[in-house]
């Protein structure tokens, strides 16, 4: 990683539309679907992960230059592309490998995610759930989930979910796109 750039990871829903949403976004450099947020010790499986006994969510790092991107423009960017008011759900995904996540590297995160998470909560029908944790460990997911809608944008599951999402997203943020 480049000196000057810093991390950022969340988790909301399927890894697979969270990285094809921050693709997207001008200044970020890469995105690296994973897992993090779980107890069981060890790197984790995405079989694993699916059974929701690890207690990982499915999440994404991304690496962006802030003189580009801020850190804020990512998390706003972020809480609104995903619902964060369903509680380890989105769509048809269920489980706490879902959860609407922010995974903080320090306290000046810690403290813009916060502010991000009050600002928006007024725009919601229903309250905020994002979880905000400080962020432990971060495992790569598997080669085959990484760049996932480049890949395989002919899926059925790329076509009917991360197509709408990545609409959303020219919609509500057009400013910040590539």
């Amino acid at each position: 990683m480049n000196a000057t750039h810093e991390l950022a990871t969340v988790g909301g829903g399927c890894f697979w539309c969270t990285e094809a949403v921050f693709q997207q976004v001008k200044g970020v450099v890469k995105v690296t679907s994973g897992y993090s947020g779980g107890t069981v010790p060890g790197k984790p499986t995405y079989r694993e992960i699916c059974s929701g006994l690890t207690g990982h969510a499915e999440v994404v790092q991304i690496e962006f230059n802030p003189n580009i991107i801020s850190y804020k423009d990512i998390i706003t960017i972020f809480m609104t592309t995903h619902d964060p008011t369903t509680l380890n759900r989105q769509g048809a995904d269920v489980g706490t490998q879902y959860r609407s996540v922010i995974f903080y590297h320090n306290d000046n995160q810690k403290k813009v995610a916060e502010q991000v998470l009050n600002e928006l909560n007024v725009y919601f029908e229903s309250p905020i759930v994002t979880e905000l944790s400080e962020l432990d460990v971060f495992y790569d997911a598997e080669v085959e989930h990484q760049d996932f809608y480049k890949n395989n944008p002919d899926y059925g599951y790329c076509n009917f979910v991360i197509t709408p999402k990545l609409a959303k997203l020219r919609q509500l943020h057009a400013d910040k796109l590539i």
